[in-house]
């Protein structure tokens, strides 16, 4: 525990910043919440109910710059104005996770990834609902655990960690961390510097002891050769699908097999509620986190093969006509997609595009090759697209809506097709965000 600063600026005004807020005044820390634009009506009516001073639509700097402490949404980016002013002056600036993490002695299991932390946070905290622990989700699922710590009293938590949350984390300790992959993705905030990235996401392994656990692929190439190049204090825990180990997770036939602790966990992937490898890598990270928590066996087969997946990933949305119809707007870039299409076994209708984060699509190209034969570029630039796919994909359309998306892919459908939003970029371009642009596309469906 940090003894209180006596004055805390939250930047930003969202879900973590108001979260903050409720905590630093339940603290009894004096706290000022700035945003720059407008807040959301939701949080200002919290603001207000707690009586808790904000200004939104500017920064005022002469009551920033008065904080002995900064706590910084994830969403603004270290090249801000402000934010350089307050490194030149010296002041603290911190991320929301650092500052719950100093009032909750919760065991803290963290999950970490450029894709399927989202299903793997769910899916942990599945289990151990299922095994009936004292268990909180949040982190960047939605949920801000700052105000779930000053709200809630729990023994766990399961908190999937962005990399811009890692960021401006120091003393914050993950008990179980867990770090799914690295793949490029968000390199404009990094100064286009992979390494840059790479290092943010080991932020997860700091402050770990012997007494801790750190779960990885090691079938991932780039956190392999990041491993060998760490010190890392904590029992190291691998999953993989290519070989076997003595500890971890890996498959043997059709079969998942667990050896954590003394007795080996077996499951046939078939029984698995998530398909397709990534979700066999999902499940085997989420099998382990539970396996080190002692979470018997029975209750973790139960709870990996009933798990409903999360919205707007691989999510069913409708079959018209004998085509299926999937939503998978948070593929907000390339490895996403590439999991997406992965696991389709049907002729594909692809819909991508958006705000393109520095995307190159060559790891793409074989998939397209062989699966996609229609691609429609939702987006109010798609050259970029256009270019990379030309040659391999037979037909390329553009749509600059949703419902010009779907009405595009439901004429071009044939029986046994299957139309996939799987966008490969942000949403900023035409909607407010990925949950906005896949409830329009299953709005779209459903009125075919």
């Amino acid at each position: 525990m940090q003894k209180n600063k006596t004055r805390i600026v939250i930047l930003g005004a969202g879900e973590s910043g108001v979260g903050a807020a409720i905590l630093a005044q339940k603290q009894n820390i004096e706290v000022f919440v700035s945003d720059s634009g407008k807040i959301v009506e939701k949080f200002k009516n919290i603001l207000l109910q707690n009586k808790i001073d904000f200004e939104e639509n500017k920064h005022s700097e002469n009551k920033i710059f008065s904080a002995n402490e900064i706590i910084k949404s994830p969403g603004i980016p270290e090249k801000s104005e402000l934010i350089k002013k307050l490194r030149e002056k010296k002041i603290s600036i911190i991320s929301e996770i650092e500052f719950a993490g100093r009032y909750s002695t919760a065991k803290m299991i963290c999950v970490t990834g450029s894709n399927g932390k989202t299903t793997t946070t769910h899916l942990i905290y599945h289990i151990l609902k299922k095994a009936g622990l004292n268990v909180g989700l949040a982190g960047n699922v939605g949920q801000s655990l700052a105000k779930k710590v000053a709200e809630e009293n729990y023994d766990y938590f399961v908190v999937e960690l962005s990399s811009f949350q890692l960021d401006d984390m120091y003393d914050f300790k993950a008990n179980i961390a867990v770090l799914l992959n690295i793949t490029p993705d968000h390199l404009d905030r990094y100064e286009y510097k992979m390494q840059n990235y790479v290092d943010a996401k080991f932020r997860i392994t700091q402050n770990q002891t012997k007494e801790d656990a750190f779960i990885y692929c090691l079938d991932d190439e780039v956190t392999a050769i990041e491993l060998a190049a760490q010190e890392i204090s904590a029992k190291k825990i691998p999953f993989t699908i290519k070989q076997e180990v003595e500890t971890g997770a890996y498959l043997n036939d059709n079969q998942l097999l667990i050896k954590v602790n003394k007795e080996p966990f077996a499951m046939f992937i078939q029984e698995l509620a998530l398909q397709g490898k990534h979700n066999i890598y999902n499940s085997m990270a989420a099998g382990i986190a539970a396996r080190i928590l002692d979470v018997r066996k029975e209750t973790i087969k139960e709870a990996l093969s009933d798990f409903q997946n999360i919205e707007h990933r691989l999510e069913f949305v409708a079959k018209i006509n004998d085509v299926e119809y999937i939503n998978d707007s948070k593929a907000t870039n390339i490895n996403s997609a590439w999991y997406a299409l992965e696991s389709i076994d049907h002729p594909i209708i692809w819909i991508a595009g958006g705000v393109d984060k520095g995307n190159d699509y060559e790891m793409l190209m074989e998939m397209a090759k062989s699966k996609v034969k229609a691609l429609i570029c939702l987006g109010t630039d798609n050259e970029k697209l256009h270019t990379a796919f030309s040659g391999t994909v037979p037909v390329i359309e553009d749509a600059n809506s949703a419902r010009e998306a779907v009405l595009k892919a439901y004429r071009l459908g044939k029986k046994g097709d299957t139309v996939l939003l799987s966008p490969a970029c942000a949403s900023f371009d035409l909607f407010k965000n990925y949950e906005d642009r896949g409830q329009q596309f299953k709005a779209e469906v459903r009125a075919l």
